[in-house]
């Protein structure tokens, strides 16, 4: 008898777990297939802070894109959805139609998937080289998708991404050893101009190829004319500006260096950021 009401309990026991994890899987199944969709950023742990992108190294290229990527949080269903961003302006420094392209009204969501990816469209100015900018971006909910999303584990925003970017040269540790003590970023542009290397190292033995790679940019600044006949495929001009020119590729007309007439020397300097002249 002992056994028989021992075995009728343990059967009670499973019967209710079973419920349980039955109401369980239901309560789960309910908020997965009826909870509205929602978006949100998915960017990598480098990138929640702010995405750090320059133009230094390619001085010709007028715009780039960044692709901010877009996570669906809810089911994949089988239609385009659309969503929304915005620039928040009172957090950004980066002015729209000169550092970057407005935004358009709307992005999709395609049907059958869970990812989408918001193009920042970005202009590589003159003023970048001076200067970095900063651009904030939000995504805003939609008929189709909302923005419900609560903060990341670590506290930050997955609401909100921020761009910084910029076309400023740094001083590399190997600048003094091969190309003298005096630097300058537009000096140091036109190295990589010439030589389309961004890096030299510091060892002794490597002195002939650095010796000559440095002495390349020498033989450009000496008479920038003959450079830019003797390398149309590099796509660079020099337009006449009163009695001065202006050197820039043509594929950026943005970014321009000012040539400029030493009369007493009877020679043309490009002239640097400090208003000094290149040699």
């Amino acid at each position: 008898m002992a056994e028989d009401k021992k075995d009728y309990t343990m059967k009670g026991i499973y019967f209710m777990l079973l419920l349980s994890i039955l109401a369980a899987c239901k309560k789960a199944e309910e908020l997965h297939f009826d909870h509205a969709g929602n978006i949100h950023f998915n960017l990598g742990a480098g990138d929640k802070d702010s995405i750090v992108y320059t133009f230094a190294y390619t001085p010709t290229l007028s715009r780039d894109t960044i692709w901010l990527p877009v996570q669906l949080a809810g089911i994949q269903v089988n239609k385009d959805r659309s969503f929304s961003a915005y620039v928040e302006t009172d957090s950004s420094t980066a002015k729209s139609g000169i550092h970057y392209e407005p935004l358009k009204s709307a992005y999709t969501l395609r049907a059958d998937t869970g990812r989408a990816y918001l193009p920042v469209i970005i202009y590589n100015v003159a003023d970048l080289e001076n200067e970095s900018v900063s651009l904030v971006i939000k995504l805003k909910g939609s008929n189709d998708l909302g923005i419900e999303i609560p903060t990341a584990d670590d506290g930050s925003s997955l609401l909100r991404a921020k761009i910084v970017f910029s076309a400023m040269l740094e001083q590399p540790n190997w600048w003094n050893m091969w190309l003298g003590s005096y630097y300058s970023r537009t000096k140091h542009q036109l190295f990589l101009i010439v030589t389309g290397v961004t890096q030299l190292t510091t060892v002794g033995l490597d002195a002939p190829r650095n010796l000559y790679l440095a002495n390349l940019l020498t033989t450009m600044l000496n008479d920038p004319f003959k450079w830019v006949a003797n390398n149309p495929a590099k796509g660079y001009v020099l337009e006449a500006s009163g009695d001065d020119y202006y050197f820039y590729n043509k594929e950026n007309p943005a970014r321009k260096i000012l040539l400029r007439k030493n009369a007493a020397a009877g020679k043309y300097y490009f002239i640097d950021e400090n208003g000094e002249e290149v040699n």
